[in-house]
């Protein structure tokens, strides 16, 4: 599993930072979550394919979030996508449907479905689930999490004692099949160690602190948040319903995450000013690291 930073400032772009956008590579799968402006461009500096997207999951419909939406679905089109893209996100995605495929001389001849959501499970697999949680911005905002399902550790040796032949029931019984061998039924409990939890990754969107966060964030191994302003600018960060370094560290303690990630770093600070974010952090959460454009996580 990968995560891909390819925007992490807030409402404008700079020299060194690209507006909200991040991608997920996971699963035989690319998702990405928002698309700011200029997102299919950051992606050319990438090993993320657009043409392998697979889901797109907005938080919000604020133009930092939502503005490379139009030309990464032209693009899409001209290069002859076939595969259908499937869009999530909170109540009014139709709107954004009407205007992005009335939006100049659009033909998008790939199926595209846009999906409004709420709080609660968005897509479920055998691999994987991802879940979608309101949380506090001045417009309806979505955070999102994904969760590896992972299988008990399968007992091999347990299974040959009980006389299963090493073949395709083994992979039966992993995958909570009971089989029969000599008249007997071998059930999955016999066969397979204690339940293990899959990695978990949560992303906030743009949040204030909230106790919804720090519930949905619970028990994350990696938990992206927004970290729009430094401590000093709290008053700005309550106006205009953002959180400080501060906010994120302390839903990533609250949560018991083990990695907080800052991103959507306002423009208003330099790259040198931008260290006192982290290390504000830092003094709350020590596991804090601040994203910057192009920064790769390997999850393995």
């Amino acid at each position: 599993m990968e995560i891909i930073f390819l925007g992490t400032s807030s409402a404008v772009h700079s020299i060194t930072r690209n507006q909200a956008s991040i991608a997920f590579k996971g699963f035989g799968e690319v998702f990405l979550f928002d698309c700011g402006e200029g997102a299919q461009r950051q992606m050319l500096s990438t090993q993320v394919s657009p043409m392998k997207i697979s889901k797109i999951f907005i938080s919000h419909y604020h133009g930092d979030h939502i503005l490379g939406l139009p030309g990464l679905l032209q693009s899409l089109g001209l290069l002859g996508r076939e595969e259908k893209l499937t869009i999530y996100g909170p109540k009014g995605l139709s709107k954004i449907k009407n205007a992005i495929f009335s939006l100049g001389y659009c033909k998008i001849d790939f199926p595209v479905e846009f999906i409004e959501i709420e709080s609660g499970i968005v897509e479920e697999t055998e691999e994987y689930i991802i879940k979608s949680q309101l949380v506090r911005h001045n417009v309806p905002n979505l955070a999102y999490s994904i969760e590896e399902k992972k299988k008990p550790r399968f007992l091999r040796q347990k299974a040959i004692e009980l006389g299963v032949p090493v073949g395709p029931d083994f992979g039966k019984l992993h995958n909570g099949e009971e089989v029969e061998i000599n008249g007997k039924i071998i059930k999955p409990e016999q066969v397979l160690g204690e339940p293990r939890k899959g990695i978990k990754i949560t992303y906030s969107g743009d949040s204030r602190p909230c106790e919804e966060m720090v519930e949905f964030a619970k028990d994350s191994n990696y938990l992206i948040h927004e970290s729009t302003f430094c401590k000093e600018d709290n008053t700005n960060a309550e106006e205009h319903a953002h959180s400080t370094s501060v906010d994120a560290a302390y839903i990533a303690n609250q949560s018991n995450s083990e990695n907080l990630i800052l991103t959507h770093i306002s423009t208003r600070y330099g790259e040198e000013y931008s260290k006192i974010i982290l290390k504000e952090a830092k003094e709350i959460f020590e596991n804090t690291k601040l994203a910057k454009d192009f920064d790769i996580i390997k999850i393995r």
